[in-house]
């Protein structure tokens, strides 16, 4: 089980046309610089994550609010609530 910032929030995206995203139902973007990594902790490139929705931990930048780290979470990290998180 990989370890998640606090800081990290849960969520479903939906990756459109890089760097247009959907998380949980809404338009948004990814950071310029955006790290995505698969369930295996690997950097992931958004052109092969088009048209594919995911369940997902991440992170904003501070000064942008673009949505700037994504971890695809495994079957097994989708179970384990994050603290803070409604049951």
């Amino acid at each position: 089980m990989r370890h998640f910032p606090d800081s990290a929030v849960r969520g479903n995206i939906a990756f459109k046309s890089p760097p247009q995203i959907e998380l949980d139902g809404k338009a948004d973007r990814l950071s310029p610089g955006a790290r995505i990594r698969d369930e295996q902790g690997m950097l992931a490139m958004t052109g092969a994550l088009e048209g594919k929705e995911f369940v997902v931990n991440f992170r904003r930048e501070a000064a942008t609010g673009l949505v700037h780290e994504v971890w695809l979470l495994t079957a097994e990290e989708a179970k384990v609530k994050l603290a803070g998180e409604k049951k």
